[in-house]
């Protein structure tokens, strides 16, 4: 029977084989009560097992974790996991924005310092007028930084609309470190208000609407709260905490979270400028009426005869031009004739008047010409003119004033569109469309965005035919392309309204010049009736093609004059 001493240290042997080596320490004892046998054996064998115990259970804790998804934890497991869950962990429509963030925080010294002197040139007009008001000598910062510390986005939601616009709603939450203080000076003491610890947390929607094909490429920004933003900040008056006081606190963050609430809380919204936006937009205002009455003491420029003269008309930067009847054999022609232009900026734009000289054989050989800006008309109201005409616009041109060249007498009415003032009145119009609208005139606006999966047999070079009323319109021809952008926008002036009539929308595909054979074929073609567009005001949609897998997406806006 082996010792005692032996029997102890092949229990630790077997009971640490496989688990954790022994360590020096636990060694050494062994090792001395083999040698020594004592009677202080058993007090070395508890001292051993013990410390063997906790070396196995830091090994168990030691073991390789448990990994498992999200998903499978429960609500109280996740509470413990993360304090405050993000929302692109509740929402899977909201996106994670560490990008975003990332950025922020390498801009924020730079930011942070443009945004203080935003908010010092912005606080000053009224300062200005409620510090004198309230009898105060001055109101100064001693102190505007907004910390270190920059906002976080929480996540983001991006919305896919067929309109042209871009929508998408961040959620952020600033818990800064700012230092503003504000001196006050009135009566001849001096106080000072210090704004520290702000917290905020807000959901907004930011609608930049109106894309254009021009530098920032929308018009403007549009914002508003998705709910009621939570604020938080302390406010130290001479020293002391003034939130501190009983029943201030909450009533200081009610009132400005009603207030902020009650100005940009969706549907209300803060709008932005960027640029003007109906001359970014392209889209018509209203319409011009010109009456042509007559002209008078002509240039002669045939040698046997008078003239054959007609007056071409069109606003500057338009394509859209109008001709009167050509008058035979006069220098004093009479037509009264009346044409109607669409026009997307009266401040900006300007009519163009040319009389031409009608030549059965060659070039019609112009007589003189005019320009009138439209910034000078009246909403609605008739103006006459009688202007002398001008070889060119050209100031410094000596032939303007060599020869007198005739006149012409017109007369001018701008007419702008009829706004909808609230959805109820759009929802009355809309339920009595047919009963009143056919009676009104006003612009029938089409716009080309784009079309999808449309391949010709021979070749795809495609563009786009509207026609209307007997009227053709073409986009331009986009080379080699299944999926292919034009962005273009087609007006019609019409008398009546078209609720009665249909658009006829073909994609057509034109032969390259190296193709001598298949002209052109069709891609498909879609007739939209247009009594939906006249009871809503404007459709964007996408139509599906007759005879062809692909689609068309397409803009149409009736506007009344």
């Amino acid at each position: 029977m082996p010792p005692r001493g032996s029997r102890i240290a092949q229990q630790v042997s077997t009971l640490s084989t496989g688990t954790i080596a022994l360590d020096k320490i636990t060694r050494a004892c062994v090792n001395a009560c083999v040698r020594s046998n004592s009677k202080r054996g058993p007090q070395l064998t508890t001292a051993v097992m013990g410390h063997l115990g906790v070396q196995m259970v830091i090994a168990t804790l030691l073991q390789d974790p448990i990994i498992r998804q999200l998903g499978e934890l429960d609500a109280r497991s996740l509470e413990e996991l993360l304090n405050e869950i993000p929302l692109w962990v509740k929402n899977p429509d909201y996106d994670r924005v560490d990008w975003l963030n990332k950025f922020l925080k390498d801009i924020w010294p730079c930011l942070e310092k443009a945004i203080c002197k935003k908010l010092r040139k912005k606080a000053q007009p009224y300062i200005d007028k409620y510090g004198s008001k309230y009898m105060m000598n001055s109101i100064d910062f001693e102190s505007l930084t907004l910390g270190t510390l920059p906002p976080t986005f929480v996540g983001m939601k991006v919305y896919d609309t067929k309109e042209r616009e871009i929508i998408f709603e961040p959620s952020f939450k600033f818990a800064g470190n700012p230092n503003i203080i504000i001196a006050v000076k009135a009566f001849g003491l001096k106080a000072t208000v210090q704004l520290v610890d702000v917290q905020a947390f807000a959901t907004a929607r930011i609608t930049l609407k109106h894309l254009v094909p021009m530098f920032p490429c929308f018009s403007k920004v549009v914002i508003s709260l998705m709910d009621k933003p939570h604020i938080d900040f302390g406010l130290k008056l001479l020293g002391g905490d003034v939130m501190a006081i009983p029943g201030l606190y909450g009533f200081v963050q009610d009132t400005i979270r009603d207030r902020v609430a009650e100005m940009y809380m969706w549907p209300k919204t803060l709008e932005i400028p960027i640029i003007d936006d109906h001359s970014a937009a392209k889209r018509p205002v209203g319409t011009v009426e010109v009456k042509i009455i007559r002209a008078r003491n002509l240039l002669k420029t045939d040698f046997m005869g008078k003239a054959d003269p007609y007056v071409k008309i069109r606003l500057v930067n338009s394509v859209l031009s109008k001709t009167t009847r050509t008058k035979a054999n006069t220098l004093n022609p009479e037509w009264h004739e009346i044409f109607k232009l669409p026009v997307q900026d009266p401040k900006s734009q300007s009519l163009e008047l040319e009389v031409f000289d009608w030549e059965k054989l060659g070039a019609h050989e112009k007589m003189g010409m005019q320009i009138v800006p439209l910034k000078d008309l009246v909403d609605d109201e008739p103006k006459s003119f009688t202007l002398p005409l001008v070889k060119n616009v050209d100031p410094n041109d000596e032939a303007n004033s060599k020869k007198s060249r005739g006149d012409i007498v017109f007369e001018m009415t701008f007419k702008a569109f009829k706004e909808d003032d609230n959805e109820a009145d759009i929802a009355e119009e809309s339920h009595s469309a047919s009963e009143s609208v056919p009676h009104h005139g006003g612009v029938l606006s089409v716009t080309v965005h784009q079309a999808e999966e449309v391949e010709g047999k021979h070749h795809t070079n495609p563009f786009v035919e509207l026609h209307f009323r007997g009227d053709k319109k073409k986009t331009l021809v986009i080379k080699k392309s299944t999926d292919p952008s034009w962005e273009q926008e087609f007006s019609w002036q019409l008398d009546d309204s078209p609720i009665s009539d249909s658009l006829h929308v073909e994609v057509l595909s034109k032969r390259s010049s190296m193709n001598l054979f298949h002209r052109q074929e069709s891609l498909g073609y879609v007739d939209i009736p247009l009594q939906d567009v006249v009871n809503n005001k404007t459709i964007n949609e996408k139509f599906q093609l007759v005879d062809s897998p692909g689609m068309i997406q397409l803009e149409l806006t009736w506007r009344i004059s």
